[in-house]
């Protein structure tokens, strides 16, 4: 019985080895994400960081501040969620689709 408790065990270490190793590559890649039809894009690291935002000069009005602020939010919003998917779907193939708690 302790030698398949030390096969588990084993097992347990690689997987969480490999999960570190691909949590440190996903901190590296990048999604973009964009709102109003391209006029603003983000661009959100695996870390769930905005990285870059671009703001096209035909949103940007004075008079409608809000409109710019909504699109802003739009593309960031979208970024992370890219950034949450990709990173989920990377580790699922780590884990073999196990949820692991505290993971994502």
């Amino acid at each position: 019985m302790s030698q398949n408790f030390g096969k588990l065990m084993k097992q347990a270490q690689q997987m969480q080895a490999k999960m570190l190793e691909m949590q440190e590559e996903l901190e590296k890649r990048t999604v973009e994400a964009s709102s109003g039809g391209g006029m603003v894009t983000a661009v959100v690291n695996g870390k769930f960081e905005l990285e870059s935002l671009k703001i096209e000069r035909d949103v940007v009005s004075p008079d409608d501040v809000e409109m710019l602020q909504d699109l802003v939010i739009a593309a960031v919003n979208e970024g992370i969620r890219k950034a949450q998917e990709m990173t989920r779907e990377e580790m699922a193939k780590v884990t073999g689709g196990m949820n692991i708690p505290g993971l994502m």
